[in-house]
């Protein structure tokens, strides 16, 4: 389906923001953060691979946080998309497991017709996440919601997603990986070794 004329300018989008955040990208970004403050850098990678693909989707005509609903009482972030263009949406899930079936389920909320007021139409939908790989390298928490526990959803969800969904699975970094160290008390941050 993706590969239909209607669909392959924003897939292949995608596809290029991803294949062209490189390690070094994410280390420049990741240890960036704290360059004022050492304490400010995070445990994990998630918030540079996070800001990564937000400000190179964007540079593409992407809209972030867009509202699945126009109603106002369902504008806040639970009700919110990562990033839409099109008929694409975008959900990008590095947050705990507990939000795995939320996430597989808002842009099915985007799809369907609803009492609610839509304002988008989504007719593909993209879900990014990290392998479990990608969780140890990249210092995230045990707890996120990996591409492996995205895919034990699919079956038991299947009647409830109805739009067509690709669910893609960041993997580790070739050069590096992150070690969790406490530069002050009660403070850990993420700091990158290389291999």
């Amino acid at each position: 389906m993706v590969r239909e004329p209607e669909f392959i300018t924003q897939y292949n989008e995608i596809l290029s923001v991803l294949d062209n955040i490189s390690d070094e990208d994410i280390i420049k970004e990741h240890e960036g953060i704290g360059a004022d403050d050492i304490t400010r850098i995070p445990k994990s990678i998630s918030v540079a691979i996070n800001h990564l693909i937000k400000q190179r989707i964007t540079a593409l005509g992407w809209h972030q946080e867009s509202p699945i609903f126009q109603d106002t009482l369902y504008s806040d972030n639970r009700w919110r998309l990562d990033f839409a263009k099109g008929e694409f949406s975008v959900e990008v899930g590095f947050n705990h497991s507990g939000s795995v079936a939320w996430n597989l389920i808002k842009p099915v909320l985007a799809s369907e017709l609803n009492h609610v007021k839509k304002a988008i139409q989504t007719r593909v939908a993209v879900i990014i996440t990290a392998t479990q790989d990608m969780r140890i390298a990249g210092g995230f928490d045990g707890a996120i919601g990996t591409f492996e526990i995205y895919k034990s959803y699919l079956t038991p969800l299947r009647n409830i997603l109805t739009v067509p969904m690709i669910i893609i699975g960041l993997t580790a970094p070739k050069s590096f990986k992150i070690v969790h160290s406490q530069p002050v008390p009660r403070k850990t941050i993420g700091k990158v070794v290389y291999l």
